[in-house]
């Protein structure tokens, strides 16, 4: 009967350790797809328990701004304006363009651009002036939804000592759409 016992024993303990393998791996591919500065502290310095609460966070704050982006959407593309207090939504649903908004959080940068189908940039001149102004451009995005044109750029700072010129950064490319 021992004998017996024991392969069973030895496949059950393959068998675990198998599937442990796997959900290592499994965990370590999810906590790469996470931007590298959303972990605090950083990545290596947490368990696997606290990176995957930190993952689960990400996950729920990435759900939480595309529900809001998908209303902006609507909004948007009724042509209406949710509340009459809100600067930023009767600005993108009105008549008055070009729009430039620079939001900075942290070392990373988001700047949109809304400008009627008439006004002629290039995308590349909106990257050379956040690059001339110390920002590293991560991602870039246009989109044209009636006669509105939108640029999105993601940046971060490429030297953190010396920042990012956002008042000039923002100037400069005011000159540029307006």
């Amino acid at each position: 009967m021992r004998s017996n016992s024991s392969p069973d024993k030895l496949d059950r303990k393959t068998i675990e350790r198998n599937r442990r393998i796997h959900m290592k791996s499994l965990c370590f591919k999810l906590t790469s797809l996470v931007p590298p500065h959303h972990f605090k502290p950083s990545k290596d310095m947490l368990s696997q328990q606290d990176q995957l609460d930190q993952v689960a966070t990400y996950i729920k704050q990435l759900r939480d701004r595309v529900q809001e982006l998908e209303g902006r959407k609507i909004k948007l593309s009724l042509g209406t304006s949710g509340s009459k207090n809100n600067t930023k939504d009767s600005i993108m649903t009105g008549s008055r363009l070009p729009v430039v908004e620079l939001r900075e959080s942290g070392s990373t940068l988001e700047v949109v651009l809304v400008s009627g189908l008439e006004k002629n940039y290039l995308l590349y001149e909106v990257i050379s002036i956040l690059e001339d102004e110390g920002a590293e451009v991560l991602s870039a995005t246009m989109s044209t939804v009636g006669d509105k044109v939108f640029h999105t750029v993601h940046a971060q700072v490429r030297i953190s000592r010396f920042g990012v010129e956002t008042a000039r950064a923002c100037q400069r490319l005011q000159e540029l759409v307006c």
